[in-house]
């Protein structure tokens, strides 16, 4: 049977072995993500009832990607993607299954859950700039645009299955399981890592040790508009508008009178919309800084508007929508920046996205957390959509100037120039 075009196109990068892999690993792995995710901010809400202690779990939590992410994006390019991952993975599930045991116990405390999520922060500072990176030792670059976004959506379809099953386990056997449950998880991307066929991977030279390489990629990324735009962009609608672990929680408890099925209910809500969103970036052929800004705006307007949503219905359904929308404008952004990135730089660059995308919630989680509280969830919701159209408006200018720009040197040099977006 003949499939459609955008089909092959959004599904490209599955037929590369080693990615495949990955890719069956990962949506476990991160539908447990999910589901502690979901655990934990319901256990600082029954610990404090304070959307200010969930903001600041939060905060605690992506703190480290504010502070250490560039230095994880060094050591990304000093060492072995791979070996890294396994280091990282084990790591994860260690400190998973300490705060599982606790809640078990019952003997956890507020504090020991801020220890722990800093703990996994440290974690993901160096874990996250080496899985981006990965992913394009695992494919070519004609497959990365839909590597990214089919990452992204194996993200949002974890964010269905991991808040579904945390609903359930939550309101049968407590909190502590979903803990457990996504400590065990990890193992299935060390699996996936262990039968990967090393000699297909477009493995990277390392980067030898030496002084000063922070700077160089700090140098680097401000030299380079192609690159410097989109981290900013991220770095302000990360700080404002991709805080949904903090308000979501808020605006079920406190908008709608809901409990964590409500809340796991909203966020099912989104990654379904993104899994949706995601194949449809996935299947593009425009480059992805031409729709960047557009999409963002796309995003913002969204968030807005859900912000107005008179019911519970209409929430979840407009909540799909901004899952698709908010997937976009992120699969477009890794791989704008991965495209336009030097190979001996992309580690870097991508610890300063990770620092731009959750590196910002330890300032916008408590704003955004004491917003809700205080004032109402629905405005730290609406704040969010509207910083995002601002990020979109201004950046436009300046990526439709890029565009114009390669235009301009791929006409002139003729048929044989690369545009790099």
């Amino acid at each position: 049977m003949n499939r459609p075009p955008w089909v092959n196109r959004a599904f490209s990068a599955l037929t590369i072995r080693n990615f495949r892999l990955y890719f069956i690993g990962q949506t476990l792995s991160v539908s447990g993500t999910w589901m502690q995710r979901i655990a934990q901010s319901w256990l600082v809400l029954e610990l404090t009832g304070s959307g200010t202690a969930v903001g600041l779990v939060t905060a605690v939590q992506f703190l480290p990607m504010l502070l250490l992410a560039p230095l994880g994006g060094v050591v990304a390019d000093r060492f072995d993607k791979r070996q890294l991952l396994f280091i990282t993975q084990i790591a994860a599930a260690v400190l998973a299954t300490a705060l599982g045991l606790l809640v078990v116990s019952d003997l956890v405390e507020l504090w020991m859950v801020y220890v722990l999520a800093g703990s996994l922060g440290l974690v993901a500072s160096v874990d996250n700039p080496t899985r981006q990176t990965f992913v394009l030792e695992m494919v070519d670059r004609d497959h990365l645009t839909s590597a990214v976004s089919l990452n992204s959506v194996l993200v949002n379809l974890a964010r269905v299955l991991g808040p579904a099953a945390a609903g359930v386990l939550i309101v049968t056997v407590g909190l502590g399981p979903c803990f457990l449950v996504n400590a065990s998880t990890y193992f299935a991307v060390i699996v996936a890592l262990l039968i990967m066929r090393t000699s297909e991977l477009h493995t990277i030279e390392p980067q030898g040790r030496r002084a000063g390489q922070l700077r160089e990629g700090l140098r680097y990324v401000r030299s380079t508009p192609a690159v410097l735009t989109p981290l900013v962009m991220m770095a302000v609608i990360g700080m404002f508008a991709y805080e949904f672990q903090v308000i979501l929680p808020l605006l079920a408890k406190f908008t709608f009178g809901g409990d964590a099925g409500t809340y796991a209910t909203m966020t099912a809500c989104m990654g379904g919309g993104a899994v949706v969103g995601g194949l449809v970036t996935a299947s593009r052929r425009t480059r992805p800084a031409v729709a960047l800004s557009r999409t963002a705006a796309l995003f913002g307007v969204t968030q807005l508007l859900t912000s107005f949503a008179p019911t519970l219905a209409i929430t979840f359904v407009a909540m799909a929508v901004l899952g698709a929308t908010s997937i976009g404008f992120l699969a477009l952004g890794n791989a704008t920046l991965q495209l336009a990135s030097e190979p001996n730089m992309r580690g870097r660059v991508m610890g300063l996205w990770a620092m731009a995308f959750l590196g910002s919630t330890p300032i916008g989680g408590p704003i955004i957390g004491w917003i809700g509280e205080h004032i109402g969830p629905r405005y730290g919701l609406g704040l969010g959509g509207l910083a995002t159209i601002l990020a979109a408006a201004l950046a436009y200018p300046r990526l439709a100037a890029m565009v114009s720009t390669q235009d301009h040197t791929a006409r002139s040099e003729g048929p044989t120039a690369k545009l790099g977006t």
